[in-house]
Protein backbone atom coordinates (compact mmCIF):
# COMPACT_ATOMS: atom_id res chain seq x y z
CA UNK A 1 0.00 0.00 0.00
CA UNK A 2 1.33 3.47 -0.81
CA UNK A 3 2.59 5.33 2.22
CA UNK A 4 4.89 8.13 1.09
CA UNK A 5 6.25 9.30 4.43
CA UNK A 6 6.78 7.84 7.90
CA UNK A 7 4.08 10.13 9.38
CA UNK A 8 1.42 8.74 7.03
CA UNK A 9 -1.47 8.23 9.44
CA UNK A 10 -3.04 11.50 8.19
CA UNK A 11 -3.37 13.13 4.78
CA UNK A 12 -5.21 16.26 3.62
CA UNK A 13 -8.59 15.47 2.08
CA UNK A 14 -7.98 17.46 -1.10
CA UNK A 15 -4.62 15.76 -1.67
CA UNK A 16 -6.10 12.33 -1.04
CA UNK A 17 -8.99 12.90 -3.49
CA UNK A 18 -6.49 14.03 -6.10
CA UNK A 19 -4.19 11.07 -5.43
CA UNK A 20 -7.15 8.66 -5.60
CA UNK A 21 -7.99 10.16 -9.01
CA UNK A 22 -11.48 11.39 -8.21
CA UNK A 23 -10.45 14.85 -9.45
CA UNK A 24 -7.95 15.87 -12.11
CA UNK A 25 -6.39 18.67 -10.08
CA UNK A 26 -6.16 19.60 -6.42
CA UNK A 27 -7.92 22.87 -7.13
CA UNK A 28 -10.93 20.98 -8.55
CA UNK A 29 -10.95 18.79 -5.44
CA UNK A 30 -10.81 21.90 -3.25
CA UNK A 31 -13.70 23.50 -5.15
CA UNK A 32 -15.80 20.36 -4.76
CA UNK A 33 -15.11 20.21 -1.02
CA UNK A 34 -15.89 23.90 -0.53
CA UNK A 35 -19.03 23.52 -2.66
CA UNK A 36 -20.39 20.82 -0.36
CA UNK A 37 -20.02 17.95 -2.84
CA UNK A 38 -17.68 15.99 -0.56
CA UNK A 39 -18.59 14.83 2.95
CA UNK A 40 -16.27 13.06 5.37
CA UNK A 41 -17.95 10.75 7.89
CA UNK A 42 -21.30 12.42 7.20
CA UNK A 43 -20.09 15.97 7.86
CA UNK A 44 -19.25 18.83 5.55
CA UNK A 45 -15.53 19.59 5.97
CA UNK A 46 -12.76 21.86 4.71
CA UNK A 47 -10.06 20.83 2.23
CA UNK A 48 -7.31 20.72 4.87
CA UNK A 49 -9.20 18.20 7.02
CA UNK A 50 -7.16 15.07 7.68
CA UNK A 51 -8.28 11.76 6.23
CA UNK A 52 -7.61 8.62 8.23
CA UNK A 53 -7.97 4.93 7.53
CA UNK A 54 -11.55 3.57 7.53
CA UNK A 55 -13.09 7.04 7.07
CA UNK A 56 -16.25 7.20 4.94
CA UNK A 57 -16.15 9.74 2.09
CA UNK A 58 -19.20 10.72 0.02
CA UNK A 59 -18.38 12.32 -3.31
CA UNK A 60 -20.97 13.78 -5.67
CA UNK A 61 -19.83 14.40 -9.24
CA UNK A 62 -22.71 15.55 -11.40
CA UNK A 63 -25.44 12.93 -11.11
CA UNK A 64 -23.04 10.30 -9.74
CA UNK A 65 -22.50 9.70 -6.05
CA UNK A 66 -19.63 7.61 -4.69
CA UNK A 67 -19.64 6.27 -1.13
CA UNK A 68 -16.19 4.97 -0.36
CA UNK A 69 -14.09 3.83 2.59
CA UNK A 70 -10.46 4.90 2.86
CA UNK A 71 -8.17 1.84 2.78
CA UNK A 72 -4.76 3.49 2.30
CA UNK A 73 -3.30 6.99 2.46
CA UNK A 74 -1.21 8.77 -0.12
CA UNK A 75 -0.54 12.36 -1.06
CA UNK A 76 1.15 11.44 -4.35
CA UNK A 77 -0.73 10.82 -7.55
CA UNK A 78 0.21 7.54 -9.16
CA UNK A 79 -1.13 5.24 -11.84
CA UNK A 80 -4.83 4.32 -11.76
CA UNK A 81 -4.07 0.78 -10.60
CA UNK A 82 -2.40 2.18 -7.47
CA UNK A 83 -5.12 4.80 -6.97
CA UNK A 84 -7.80 2.09 -6.85
CA UNK A 85 -6.05 0.49 -3.88
CA UNK A 86 -6.54 3.66 -1.82
CA UNK A 87 -10.29 3.13 -1.39
CA UNK A 88 -13.09 0.61 -1.47
CA UNK A 89 -16.51 1.53 -2.81
CA UNK A 90 -19.55 0.21 -0.98
CA UNK A 91 -21.80 -2.30 -2.74
CA UNK A 92 -24.81 -0.01 -2.34
CA UNK A 93 -23.01 2.88 -4.01
CA UNK A 94 -21.81 0.72 -6.90
CA UNK A 95 -25.28 -0.74 -7.46
CA UNK A 96 -26.93 2.71 -7.49
CA UNK A 97 -24.39 4.08 -9.97
CA UNK A 98 -25.01 1.11 -12.28
CA UNK A 99 -28.77 1.64 -12.09
CA UNK A 100 -28.44 5.35 -12.89
CA UNK A 101 -26.19 4.69 -15.87
CA UNK A 102 -28.64 2.06 -17.19
CA UNK A 103 -31.50 4.57 -16.82
CA UNK A 104 -29.50 7.22 -18.71
CA UNK A 105 -28.81 4.75 -21.53
CA UNK A 106 -32.48 3.80 -21.78
CA UNK A 107 -33.52 7.44 -21.76
CA UNK A 108 -31.08 8.27 -24.54
CA UNK A 109 -32.27 5.34 -26.68
CA UNK A 110 -35.96 6.16 -26.19
CA UNK A 111 -35.89 9.53 -27.97
CA UNK A 112 -36.39 9.80 -31.72
CA UNK A 113 -33.34 10.73 -33.74
CA UNK A 114 -33.34 12.21 -37.22
CA UNK A 115 -31.68 10.23 -40.00
CA UNK A 116 -29.55 13.17 -41.14
CA UNK A 117 -28.52 16.61 -39.99
CA UNK A 118 -30.83 19.45 -41.00
CA UNK A 119 -29.93 21.27 -44.21
CA UNK A 120 -29.19 24.98 -44.20
CA UNK A 121 -32.76 25.75 -45.27
CA UNK A 122 -34.22 23.50 -42.58
CA UNK A 123 -31.98 25.11 -39.94
CA UNK A 124 -33.29 28.53 -40.93
CA UNK A 125 -36.85 27.27 -40.53
CA UNK A 126 -36.00 25.85 -37.09
CA UNK A 127 -34.42 29.14 -36.01
CA UNK A 128 -37.44 31.13 -37.22
CA UNK A 129 -39.79 28.76 -35.44
CA UNK A 130 -37.85 29.04 -32.16
CA UNK A 131 -37.83 32.85 -32.36
CA UNK A 132 -41.58 32.89 -32.95
CA UNK A 133 -41.48 34.43 -36.41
Amino acid sequence: MPTPDADSDKTRLDKWLWAARFFKTRSLATEAINGGHVHLNGARVKPARSVQLDDEVRIRKGSLEFIIHVRALSDRRGPPSVAQTLYEETEDSHRQREQRSAQRRLKADAGPRPDTRPSKRERRHIIRFNRGE
